[in-house]
């Protein structure tokens, strides 16, 4: 069960990213208006960064939620930069050390400005660093990034803020409550939270998409409690709200479903075309419509 629950927050935080990113943007970078050309839009290449993937094979109960996005500038040239977030929610030695390796695998591929986001969402956040250090012998390498901890920001900074975004953060420390009459004490917050949204007047897709979230990361014990938070959000809403956050949720699962089973159909033709012929890793990666350093993994594991 807490698997399952594992997997389904890591959907519902891939899903809240792409929904309010540029929010992100403005909560990190006070000028981002100015440097990022936000109504351009985004690209989100999870499936290249999947392919850079620095700990492959790893197996731990730590739950990484990686994305990297393709983000414009406003100066009017095609130039771009990689924003790579990664949301991490326990306490792990290795994570300043993946954040580097990331870097330098984005920088070799694509050789384009980079930044990086780490969201920290655990009761460990302040523990995790913000830079990866390594010296010997003189030389010495160090690489900072961006860092976001949930329980740096109190609740009436997060509820005063205007960013959607600090919204995201809000409803995301309430899955860090414990206690006694955990229920209640959720009920009443969560509820304040749908309220702040109705509020602020958002578009339909943040609003939805942040209620989602509301909804499904931060969960009740008793489906009591569950069904009157639900009723009260038809009362707040309107029935078609709640209907559009249930099928939200679904089709996040889907889309999931769908990614995994494409993921594992190019593994397998991956595999059958560094078994069978003699192609490059190139001809490989362009028959199979997968990147490079996927198919290196792929010849790698097949020795």
């Amino acid at each position: 069960m807490e698997q399952k629950n594992r997997r389904q927050n890591d959907i519902l935080w891939k899903g809240m990213l792409e929904r309010v990113f540029d929010d992100l943007l403005r909560f990190v970078f006070p000028h981002a208006d100015r440097v990022f050309d936000l109504g351009r839009g985004f690209d989100f290449l999870d499936k290249e960064l999947g392919a850079m993937n620095p700990m492959p094979g790893r197996k731990s109960d730590t739950r990484f939620v990686d994305k990297l996005v393709k983000v414009f500038l406003r100066d009017g040239s095609e130039e771009w930069i990689l924003c790579h977030v990664e949301v991490q929610g326990t306490n792990d030695k290795d994570f300043a050390k993946r954040m580097f390796t990331y870097y330098a695998r984005i920088f070799d591929r694509y050789d384009r400005p980079l930044t990086a986001i780490a969201i920290f969402t655990g009761k460990d956040g302040k523990k995790l660093p913000s830079m990866y250090i390594r010296k010997y012998v003189g030389a010495e390498l160090t690489y900072k990034y961006n860092t976001l901890c949930i329980l740096d920001y109190e609740d009436r900074s997060l509820a005063a803020k205007r960013n959607p975004f600090a919204l995201v953060m809000l409803a995301a420390k309430k899955a860090l409550l414990k206690g006694k009459n955990l229920d209640e004490i959720l009920l009443k917050e969560k509820l304040a939270i749908a309220k702040l949204l109705k509020k602020r007047g958002y578009s339909d897709a943040k609003t939805n998409g942040i209620l989602s979230f509301l909804n499904n990361y931060v969960q009740f014990e008793k489906s009591e409690t569950s069904r009157i938070f639900e009723d009260e959000i038809d009362h707040i809403y309107g029935k078609t709200h709640s209907m559009d956050i249930i099928e939200q949720v679904k089709q996040m699962r889907i889309d999931k479903a769908k990614e995994e089973a494409r993921t594992e159909k190019e593994t397998e033709v991956v595999r059958n075309l560094i078994v069978a012929t003699h192609f490059t890793d190139s001809k490989i990666a362009d028959l199979a419509g997968v990147s490079e350093a996927f198919v290196r993994k792929m010849r790698r594991a097949t020795k």
